[in-house]
């Protein structure tokens, strides 16, 4: 009782920043209809919170409280999230055949199936569409795994059939920085974009093989041209956002998305706000970030700092420079522009939501997993029909799946 009432106040206070959520009519359309669908996250960093010894995913964080996450079981039940796709994420090192980069997955996934062990009623593992549908009846919460970042597969083809046995199904190629398999879109250290390299393409074919999606998000534009040349079954974006509308190097093109239309793959909308709408320039608030990621950088990367003192000091470092250089706030409706925008270019059936939620992404109204059904507001407010957010809202993610997994089974 006490969730679902935070729940109804954050939906009733978001109505208050934008006029016609609190109409009574609305918000009871919009919240059966969210309540009917299946809903899907295809991108959230939240694996890393279960290495640290005092957080549970079992138990409902206040959000907002220190350390406590953007989403957790209770609260995605709060949500009406049914489905959603888990990160291991190994930040990017050293360009070696293997190592530390392969023990760290493997310690996330270990974790994962910690989480599966001792909350074997509230959540499971999915691999198909199937999972997630038969789940969500039993009322559980699925989970599926993508891997952020190739890196973990050093050199070894071998790797990536063992990840896919732990449950990975898709892989995002690459990350913030350029990597053996193909460059990074936000990594300029070397001017030239070389693309999909050699090994990257024995990957991708050995992704299509066995039924692993590839997660365009992160890559860089000649890599994402060469990926769509190679590959043999859909692809998808877990996580960016429409360029034309937001102009960073992490978001799609309209070429692009007409491109991805063509191989009937689908762009999942990142909700981090300066992927739906660059702030206004301001060189001290850039100076005083990019100090702060070197800082990080040089203590390893977020996810592989282990001491909880230093962890707990960067966060609060990060939320004080965000309070000393705010920028204007991105709400949801921001991010519906992003949608209104791709479904005008290439349809209905090539979008969905990756929040990357717990890795950057949040809204004004929309900072963690209870908010979610803002989207389903703002979707309901702007005339989009029930069929058409169920599609958004996981059909599409799920369809692609399906179709990878078909294309692997038609290669047996």
């Amino acid at each position: 009782m006490q969730i679902k009432h935070l729940l109804l106040s954050g939906l009733l206070f978001s109505g208050l920043l934008h006029p016609g959520a609190d109409d009574p009519k609305l918000l009871k359309k919009a919240l059966r209809i969210h309540q009917r669908a299946l809903t899907v996250d295809t991108h959230c960093d939240t694996p890393f919170k279960l290495l640290e010894k005092d957080w549970d995913i079992g138990q409902y964080h206040q959000p907002g409280e220190p350390n406590s996450g953007c989403q957790d079981l209770p609260r995605m039940k709060a949500g009406g999230l049914d489905a959603t796709f888990f990160a291991v994420f190994v930040a990017q090192g050293p360009r070696i055949p293997e190592g530390h980069a392969k023990a760290k997955a493997i310690a996330i996934l270990d974790a994962m199936d910690g989480m599966f062990k001792k909350y074997p009623d509230r959540c499971a593992l999915a691999l198909t569409a199937g999972d997630a549908r038969r789940l969500e009846k039993e009322g559980k919460t699925a989970i599926f795994i993508g891997m952020e970042n190739g890196y973990p597969l050093g050199h070894d083809i071998a790797l990536l059939d063992y990840f896919y046995s732990r449950g990975v199904r898709y892989v995002t190629l690459a990350h913030t920085a350029d990597n053996d398999i193909c460059d990074s879109s936000t990594d300029r250290r070397d001017p030239e974009d070389h693309g999909l390299s050699d090994w990257g393409r024995q990957v991708l074919r050995r992704m299509n093989e066995l039924g692993i999606m590839i997660d365009v998000s992160h890559i860089s534009d000649r890599s994402f041209w060469d990926v769509l040349a190679l590959t043999k079954a859909p692809v998808i974006a877990s996580h960016s956002c429409a360029r034309a509308l937001s102009d960073s190097p992490r978001n799609l093109s309209d070429d692009m998305l007409l491109a991805l239309k063509k191989n009937n793959g689908v762009i999942q909308l990142c909700i981090l706000d300066d992927y739906v709408k660059q702030p206004p320039p301001d060189p001290a608030r850039k100076k005083a970030f990019d100090e702060f990621m070197k800082k990080e950088e040089a203590l390893g990367g977020w996810s592989n700092i282990t001491d909880q003192a230093t962890k707990d000091a960067l966060e609060k470092e990060y939320h004080d420079l965000g309070t000393r250089y705010p920028s204007p706030p991105v709400y949801v409706r921001d991010a519906v522009d992003h949608i209104d925008h791709i479904v005008r270019l290439i349809g209905i059936d090539h979008v969905g939501i990756g929040t990357d939620f717990d890795g950057g992404g949040g809204l004004a109204d929309c900072s963690d997993v209870t908010q979610l059904k803002n989207f389903t507001i703002e979707l309901v407010r702007r005339g989009y029909s029930e069929k058409d957010i169920a599609k958004i809202w996981g059909g599409n993610a799920l369809r692609l799946l399906q179709q990878v997994i078909d294309y692997s089974k038609s290669k047996h």
